[in-house]
């Protein structure tokens, strides 16, 4: 079983800042991308940021130059710093995690999710 979860998320005004980490367990052999998707109601879950195990980033162009990805391989963990926090960025914020595991196998895991609130 593998595990990712999230925490950081919650209530914030405008303007304001976040930090979204998320850690991942279990029985892990090694980890590619990780990356962090968000869901408004009534919308689709989209891209955040993404980060390979190099450290290549990629980001929604919404959110560039105010949201940076970040990770800690040795931890297997991911951070997601986000300012100038906006009400249009509220919605749900799940961890995923492109990953093989000690079966040998490729999964696709993904967290429970956070929610991020941003009130205007």
């Amino acid at each position: 079983q593998v595990q990712l979860v999230e925490s950081g998320g919650g209530l914030v005004q405008a303007g304001g800042s976040l930090r979204l980490s998320c850690v991942a367990s279990g029985r892990i052999l090694s980890i590619n991308t990780m990356g962090w998707y968000r869901q408004a109601p009534g919308k689709e879950r989209e891209l955040v940021a993404a980060i390979t195990k190099g450290g290549r980033t990629n980001s929604a162009d919404s959110v560039k130059g105010r949201f940076t990805i970040s990770r800690d391989n040795a931890k297997d963990t991911v951070y997601l710093q986000m300012n100038s926090l906006r009400p249009e960025d509220t919605g749900v914020y799940y961890c995923n995690a492109d990953l093989i595991n000690s079966d040998l196998k490729v999964i696709s895991s993904w967290g429970q999710g956070t929610q991020v609130t941003v009130s205007s």
